[in-house]
């Protein structure tokens, strides 16, 4: 029994690290390989899924030569992969550290399936446990994070896993089930992986959850852990439901219940409500896994065979993540719908627990389970504790003579060496009084599930206005040192366009002046100019402004002599980067185009302005002063 228990905690260190990993090949894939959009989407979907393709082998060589000494040398590579990330200094040697411990990862959980028949309680408690910890850590990794905190949890970490794993890997004399058991919760790892990261336990996603208001408008949020109350009841009712088996009168009405509970989330997801949509999804997932993790029909077969089927499900469910988590972002770049994949995947979920037998008791001890439970709880509810309200803008008692304001898009966070430096973001933004952000980043699990926003307003002490524009958790974002009295944000069609844009206004008390601020990332149709999303973003302004002074700016991907860029001009409004054209933007490292502008109404006097050289990002920021008249 100690050796069971030893293999569910192993398991469940495992998955942190190989979370860990994913979280940085996921975005090297897009940023390294792909060179954000640059890479044709088709090749670099067969990049992404060829990795998870190679790792069908893994159950044959853990056939030929044994699960302890493969699977050993698997977390070796695994654990090894992992630290190596942290030292890394990006670009091509973080991709291909990256690859290298995926291909690992794949492999150990081959592995570790034709040892452990049973492996719900690790992978509850390990998807658990990496939400918890990355809650308490702002949503920034342990991986991004250098300095003596970093290193000594991520070397504790690895540490835990490689001494877990080598008695765990010893073969357990007493099955208690068909050989063939646990197949299905195999299975079902990718797809849960895929779920849990992307809407359940993605803190990231809580902490967007608190600034979305029922209409679609982002209130200003000032709380890093605004998120947390219903984090925690996320990862409870998970916990619950994947390690507890439900009362017998309640066995009957759970079986579709669950079920349904997960297709309910996915679904508000695709729609974007999203507290019920993790909450649902929480459930629904746990009690999904926990009807998988015991015998069904078809299960007693030999051994060998047994374990050699445990480790193809498990690949092959890794695969249909990577599949799930491909289709979803290429939405971004081929432009067709993609809210279906998240409901897929909790279809497909639904119908493997359908298809099971009845519930089993967790095999961790009673204490254990509920020590568990409360721990990862405990954390989650505290991490406001663990991070600092970020300053409320105080109204100034007399209006500033000038206004420091920059435009920035941030990619994410991930600079030109594919590293999530959001110190160095923070770096060329420092100083400013107003701050335009496009490609903001508040939980998509395809670049990690930062909540880049809250991470960068931390570092700036600033607080921020949110605005969607592809999806609930990307878009566009103000930050202010001054108080933000209204706001108001319109979708801009998309015209052709794969990507959604928004135009964001917000209304700025100066101290007895108002200032409208408008920021927006117009998303041109493949090969044309975006004319027509220029023309409603005018017209939204002006509409906004009321003929108050209005500051208009962001990534408009239209050059100084293209038709989209004489919209504004146009429309009355000020070029207020015109003195020191030109002044290219993009690509960061050697810019050669002018995309990233700032507007203003006429009688704001323009001064200042630059291009600051940083590679934080793809874009330069653009930064000017502005004289209130």
């Amino acid at each position: 029994m100690r050796h069971r228990h030893l293999s569910t905690v192993a398991l469940a260190l495992g998955v942190a690290v190989f979370l860990d990993v994913l979280r940085v090949w996921l975005p090297s894939v897009i940023t390294l390989f792909g060179r954000a959009a640059e890479t044709p989407a088709e090749l670099l979907g067969a990049f992404a899924l060829g990795w998870f393709l190679l790792a069908l082998a893994a159950p044959t060589l853990v056939r030929r030569l044994g699960a302890r000494p493969v699977g050993l040398a698997a977390a070796g590579v695994l654990a090894a992969a992992r630290l190596a990330l942290t030292a890394a200094p990006g670009g091509s040697a973080q991709l291909w550290l990256a690859c290298a411990g995926l291909l690992a990862g794949l492999t150990w959980l081959a592995a570790t399936a034709a040892r452990v028949e049973r492996p719900v309680p690790g992978l509850a408690l390990g998807l658990a446990g990496t939400a918890a910890g990355h809650a308490l850590l702002g949503t920034e990794d342990l991986v991004w994070r250098g300095g003596a905190l970093g290193w000594t949890l991520s070397v504790a970490l690895v540490v835990a896993f490689l001494a877990a794993s080598v008695p765990a890997s010893r073969p357990d004399a007493r099955p208690e089930q068909p050989s063939g058991a646990g197949r299905r919760a195999w299975l079902l790892c990718g797809p849960a992986l895929l779920l849990a990261n992307q809407i359940a336990l993605a803190p990231a996603v809580w902490a967007a959850s608190s600034g979305v208001g029922p209409s679609g408008f982002p209130g200003l949020s000032r709380v890093p852990g605004g998120g947390a109350p219903w984090g925690a009841a996320a990862v409870a009712l998970f916990l619950v439901a994947a390690l507890y088996r439900p009362p017998a009168r309640l066995a009957r009405p759970a079986r579709v219940l669950w079920p349904v509970a997960l297709l309910t989330g996915a679904v508000l997801f695709a729609a974007g409500r999203l507290v019920p949509a993790y909450l649902l999804t929480a459930a629904g997932l746990g009690g999904c896994l926990a009807r998988t993790d015991t015998a069904g029909p078809g299960d007693d077969v030999p051994d060998g065979r047994a374990a050699t089927r445990r480790g193809r499900a498990a690949v092959v469910g890794m695969a249909v993540f990577a599949a799930a988590t491909v289709a979803y972002y290429a939405a971004y770049d081929l432009g067709y719908p993609n809210g279906w994949v998240p409901v897929a995947t909790a279809v497909l979920v639904g119908l493997v627990a359908l298809a099971g037998p009845s519930w089993s008791p967790s095999e961790l001890p009673g204490r254990a389970r509920r020590w568990s439970v409360a721990a990862l709880v405990l954390a989650t509810a505290l991490v406001p504790v663990f991070h600092r309200t970020s300053p409320s803008a105080s109204r100034p008692g007399v209006a500033p003579a000038a206004v420091r304001v920059a435009a920035y898009n941030i990619r994410m966070g991930f600079g030109l060496d594919g590293r999530l430096d959001l110190d160095a973001a923070a770096r060329a933004l420092r100083g400013a009084d107003v701050v335009l952000l496009s490609e903001v980043d508040r939980g998509w699990w395809l670049n990690g599930g930062h909540d880049t926003l809250a991470l960068l307003a931390a570092r700036l002490r600033m607080p921020y206005v949110f605005a969607p524009a592809a999806d609930p958790v990307w878009g566009d974002a103000v930050l202010s040192r001054f108080p933000a009295r209204s706001g108001r944000t319109r979708p801009l069609a998309a015209h052709g366009a794969p990507t959604g844009a928004q135009a964001l206004g917000v209304t700025l008390d100066l101290g007895g002046r108002d200032l409208a601020v408008v920021a927006t990332h117009l998303q041109p149709p493949p090969g044309r100019d975006p004319v027509e999303q220029a023309r409603e973003a005018v017209a939204f302004a002006r509409g906004y402004a009321a003929g108050r002074p209005l500051v208009l700016g962001g990534d408009l991907n239209t050059e100084p002599d293209d038709p989209a860029f004489a919209e504004f001009t146009g429309a009355g409004l000020v070029d207020a980067l015109a003195a020191a054209r030109p002044l290219p933007t993009s690509p960061a490292d050697h810019p050669r185009t002018q995309i990233d502008h700032v507007f203003v109404s006429p009688g704001l006097v323009a001064t200042e302005a630059r291009a600051p050289r940083t590679e934080a990002s793809d874009h330069l920021p653009v930064r000017v002063t502005l004289t209130l008249p």
